[in-house]
């Protein structure tokens, strides 16, 4: 049990079922440890999420706010593309903002936040990362297609970065996909370093793809926005998708959209506020 005297007001948030505990930083004094994360997003003794969102002031003229991603497992990442669209409505319901078009700092790069008249949010997330070595990964060159030898099995993968790393498998089906035994193999394979990511990924058509993630830190999710961004830029380089993809995960539909080469990869889809409340940390 956790012995201190921090007072924290906090907002449950979710993007297609990808739930977050999202913390103003700006407003209220917040020292977050590893164990407060893991306090905060356990779902027996705390509130309950994937991950905990911090909204921090910027320390650079050219974002608005500064954005801060802590897995259940208590370990700061680098980007949450589910999160993201939920940091966008959280700083314009709490008034922190009233901008349609919010460009953000994370640790793994700048972001840009827009609110569609319809309250969805489109994501500018940047243009992919290819480099193994920005991934990063352990291989010698780019390539669409990596064998991995993983659980006494060869599997081939695609890997990228979205400011976080990402491995893509292609499956049949996505219900029958071995999630539970590859997953974990996968996250915490030699050759990722900073493990992964990993994403399963059935191809409907050139422009519809179904997937499920097992999230580096948290386990299999509902929804991972990074991994749908991972898997259709994955799918567009190995040549399988177009340039507009539906996502369908377990928690819902994102839209993708990827031009190719070095332009940003643009995710749009729902962020809801669940509740607000206070807790004793």
């Amino acid at each position: 049990m956790l012995r201190s005297h921090m007072k924290l007001q906090f907002t449950k948030m979710h993007g297609l079922g990808n739930d977050f505990v999202v913390i103003d930083a700006i407003s209220q004094a917040v020292d977050l440890t590893p164990e407060r994360v893991r306090f905060l997003a356990n779902r027996r003794l705390g509130v309950g999420c994937d991950q905990v969102l911090l909204v921090e002031r910027s320390p650079v003229a050219d974002a608005d706010f500064r954005y801060r991603i802590f897995n259940a497992d208590g370990n700061e990442v680098e980007q949450c593309g589910n999160g993201a669209r939920c940091f966008a409505r959280f700083v314009r319901d709490r008034g922190l903002t009233d901008k349609t078009e919010i460009p953000v700092l994370t640790s793994g790069g700048r972001i840009l936040l827009k609110v569609q008249p319809d309250g969805q949010v489109t994501v500018d997330m940047g243009p992919p990362r290819l480099n193994p070595a920005d991934i990063p990964f352990e291989a010698g060159v780019v390539n669409t297609a990596y064998l991995l030898d993983v659980d006494g099995e060869t599997v081939e993968i695609g890997a990228v970065s979205m400011g976080n790393p990402h491995a893509v498998l292609r499956v049949d089906n996505v219900q029958t996909a071995p999630v539970a035994r590859l997953g974990p193999a996968i996250e915490a394979h030699p050759r990722f370093p900073n493990h992964v990511n990993v994403g399963f990924m059935q191809v409907v058509d050139r422009n519809h793809i179904r997937l499920r993630v097992y999230e580096r830190g948290a386990g299999e999710t509902l929804a991972c926005g990074t991994g749908a961004c991972a898997a259709v830029v994955a799918g567009r380089i190995q040549g399988l998708l177009d340039e507009l993809v539906a996502v369908d995960l377990p928690g819902g539909r994102l839209m993708i959209s990827w031009p190719g080469d070095d332009s940003p990869v643009l995710m749009t889809g729902p962020a809801e506020r669940v509740f607000e409340g206070t807790i004793d940390l």
